[in-house]
C-alpha cells in the first residue's frame, strides 16, 4: 500500500495476496483526456494507457472481474475489502494524528496495528489454552486444525501430569516457561504410553478431568521421532507467533534441537501401473468403479484429498483447473493451476451432475476413500514390494504397495511422474501447490500456462 499527503510518501507491505487472473485496471476517464486517449477508447488503449503506469488512487483501483464466478471469486472479493477497510484504517489514523509526529515508519506501524489488532495484549488475559485456540483459528487446513488440537490435548495432559507429580501449581504459562519446560515436555511425548501403564489411576483421572476421550490410538500408542518432532515444530510455530503478536518476548526453545522429520525415499506407481488401474472392470462392483475413477483423476491433478473433496465445475476455467490449497491458504494464497488431460475431462464429463453437493465428483470420507483405494490395488494386482520408512522405530522396511496404497500415492503420482518427463520442480511446484521454499520445490515461481500445457500433454 502507498501512502502520500504533502511529503509523506509511504509504501507498507498489507500480506494481501491477490491473483491477478481474476482482476484488471479501470483508467479514469477524465484523466485519460489529458493524456489525449479518447473517453470512448476500447481495452486496448487502455491497457496501454495502463502500462505507462497510469492509474488513479480511486478510480484506478484493481477490481474484480466478477463475471469469473468461481470459488477463488470470493476469497479475492475479501481481499479487496480487507484492502478497502486498511484504508479507511490508515485515512482514520492520519487525520486524528498529529502530522509533526508522522515518522518514517508511521505507515507500517498503522497496517501493523490493522493486522494484529490483539498486539500487546498481555498474557496474563488469557491462559495457554486460549491463546493457542486463537492461533489455530487462524489456520484454514482442517488437518493442521486437528494435529494442532491434538497437540493442545497432550499440554492439558502434561500439566495435570506435571501438577500430580512434581508442582501442584504448575501451569503451561507462556511467559514463565523456560528450556527445561520444553525438554520436559519432549520427554513426556516420548514417553506417555509407558506413563499411563505406570499410573493407569492417575491417567484415568487425567482424561475425566481434562474432558478428554481416552484414545487408544494416541495415548496407548508410542510415538515415533517424527511424530513428536511434529508436534515440538508446532509449538516452536506457536511461540512465534506469540512473540510477533507482542503477546510474550519469553522465547523457551532458544538452544532447544528440534530436529527435522525424516521420511524414506518416495515411491509412486508408474504411469502404466495407472491405466492398468484405469482400464480395470469393476463393473461389478459400482463403490469401486465410483472411487477407481476419483483416484485416477487425483493422479492428473496432484491435489490433496481435503481439496480434491471440495471441486466443483466452478474451479474450471477455460480447461485449467484452478484451487487455493487450503494447507497454505493463510500463509501464502498461492493458487494451483492444472490444465486438465483429456482423461480427466472425461472423468469430470462421466460424473457430470450426479453429486447433490455440485462438486465433480460423489466424494465419501477421507478415511472410507484410502480404505477402498487399497481393496482397488489388491483387485487390480498391483502388489509390488515397495521400501517404507516405519514411523515408529525410524527403520526402513518391505511393504507390499497394495497395503500402504492411499489418497497421497495419487499425489505422488502426479508429481513423481510428472518430474520424471521435465526435471524442473518450478513446472511441478506450480501445478501441485507447492508454497514458495518448499524443501521439494525450493526454486518455486510463477509459470505459464502454456508450459504447464506442454508438461500434461506428456502425461498421456
Amino acid at each position: 500500500m502507498r501512502f502520500f499527503h504533502g511529503k509523506i510518501n509511504q509504501r507498507a507491505k498489507t500480506e494481501v495476496f491477490i491473483n491477478p487472473d481474476f482482476f484488471e485496471y479501470h483508467i479514469d476517464r477524465k484523466a485519460t483526456a489529458k493524456l489525449g486517449i479518447p473517453v470512448n477508447c476500447d481495452t486496448a488503449t487502455m491497457a496501454v494507457a495502463s502500462k505507462k503506469g497510469f492509474i488513479l488512487r480511486d478510480s484506478g483501483e484493481i477490481v474484480v472481474k466478477q463475471r469469473v464466478e468461481t470459488p477463488e471469486v470470493s476469497y479475492h472479493r475479501e481481499q479487496k475489502d480487507r484492502i478497502e477497510k486498511m484504508k479507511q484504517a490508515v485515512i482514520n489514523e492520519f487525520n486524528a494524528a498529529d502530522k509533526s509526529s508522522i515518522g518514517g515508519d508511521w505507515l507500517k506501524s498503522t497496517i501493523d496495528r490493522f493486522i494484529n489488532p490483539n498486539r500487546g495484549i498481555a498474557s496474563a488475559k488469557k491462559d495457554f489454552h486460549k491463546l493457542f485456540e486463537e492461533y489455530t483459528e487462524g489456520k484454514a487446513a482442517a488437518t493442521t486444525k486437528r494435529n494442532l488440537l491434538s497437540l493442545l490435548k497432550i499440554v492439558a495432559r502434561y500439566e495435570m501430569f506435571v501438577r500430580a507429580t512434581e508442582n501442584k501449581n504448575f501451569t503451561f504459562d507462556v511467559d514463565r516457561i523456560t528450556k527445561d519446560t520444553i525438554e520436559d515436555f519432549i520427554s513426556y511425548l516420548r514417553n506417555e504410553k509407558q506413563l499411563t501403564e505406570e499410573h493407569p489411576e492417575l491417567f484415568s483421572r487425567i482424561y475425566r478431568d481434562c474432558k478428554q476421550k481416552f484414545d487408544k490410538r494416541t495415548a496407548m500408542r508410542k510415538r515415533g521421532d517424527n511424530s513428536i518432532i511434529v508436534f515440538i515444530r508446532d509449538l516452536l510455530s506457536f511461540f512465534n507467533w506469540l512473540n510477533r503478536q507482542g503477546i510474550t518476548t519469553n522465547k523457551p526453545f532458544e538452544g532447544v534441537e528440534v530436529g527435522a522429520p525424516q521420511y524414506g525415499t518416495p515411491y509412486y506407481i508408474s504411469i502404466a501401473e495407472r491405466n492398468q488401474i484405469a482400464d480395470f472392470d469393476f463393473s461389478n462392483n459400482t463403490k469401486l468403479e465410483v472411487t477407481r475413477d476419483i483416484f485416477i483423476f487425483q493422479c492428473f491433478i496432484g491435489c490433496r484429498a481435503s481439496d480434491l473433496i471440495k471441486l466443483t465445475e466452478n474451479n474450471i476455467v477455460n480447461g485449467i483447473l484452478i484451487y487455493t490449497p487450503q494447507k497454505t491458504k493463510n500463509e501464502t494464497g498461492k493458487q494451483a493451476r492444472i490444465p486438465l488431460h483429456p482423461k480427466a475431462s472425461a472423468l469430470i464429463e462421466k460424473y457430470r451432475g450426479i453429486d447433490p453437493k455440485g462438486r465433480l465428483f460423489p466424494f465419501i470420507s477421507v478415511s472410507e476413500y484410502n480404505k477402498r483405494i487399497k481393496e482397488i490395488f489388491t483387485a487390480v494386482g498391483i502388489t509390488r514390494n515397495v521400501e517404507v520408512r516405519n514411523s515408529l522405530t525410524g527403520d526402513n522396511e518391505m511393504r507390499p504397495l497394495n497395503e500402504i496404497a492411499s489418497s497421497h500415492l495419487a499425489r505422488r503420482t502426479f508429481i513423481g511422474n510428472a518430474y520424471f518427463k521435465v526435471s524442473d520442480p518450478n513446472i511441478i511446484g506450480a501445478m501441485s501447490g507447492h508454497t514458495e521454499g518448499s524443501t521439494a520445490f525450493a526454486r518455486y515461481r510463477n509459470i505459464e500456462v502454456s508450459t504447464l500445457q506442454a508438461v500434461i500433454d506428456q502425461l498421456g
